[in-house]
């Protein structure tokens, strides 16, 4: 199961009970994207809350695909933000803070470690098949990301 698929709103019945209607807590749900990201119902949210879903919209939904937002484009962006968190040294509890703080989406800190370590050995993985590939460069590359994450 991905990462994403783990990802859920904050608060949700609250946003429910402003936008009178009913949608899956899965920020990445398909119905869920539908509903909150393509504008319909946001002028019914409180400020804070449209604010957070717009911020999210702008950061992740943002592509020329154009199945978009079902592309695939919002949960790889997610993804790589989830990573630049622990690359700046935030653990699963604080990567869980400031997923709420930026986008009002929770996530539990054990789902993120696990995320997180699974991130770790698919990288050493990839590190150990360009060595044996003789791609000493791209190794190296690896490595060093790899090495910003276990840290």
């Amino acid at each position: 199961m991905a990462i994403t698929d783990k990802i859920y709103l904050k608060n949700h019945q609250q946003i429910v009970s402003q936008m009178e209607t009913s949608f899956p807590k899965g920020a990445f749900n398909g119905a869920t994207m539908d509903i909150l990201y393509q504008g319909d119902g946001l002028a019914e949210l409180d400020d804070a809350t449209r604010d957070r879903i717009l911020d999210f919209a702008e950061d992740f939904l943002d592509c020329d695909c154009e199945s978009n937002p079902h592309c695939g484009c919002p949960e790889r962006k997610f993804t790589r933000y989830l990573l630049e968190l622990r690359e700046q040294g935030l653990g699963p509890d604080a990567i869980v803070d400031v997923m709420g703080d930026d986008y009002m989406l929770y996530a539990y800190p054990g789902d993120i470690l696990s995320f997180l370590d699974s991130s770790v050995r698919t990288l050493e993985a990839a590190e150990t098949l360009a060595d044996v590939d003789g791609q000493t460069e791209a190794s190296e590359q690896i490595r060093a990301v790899r090495e910003n994450l276990v840290r």
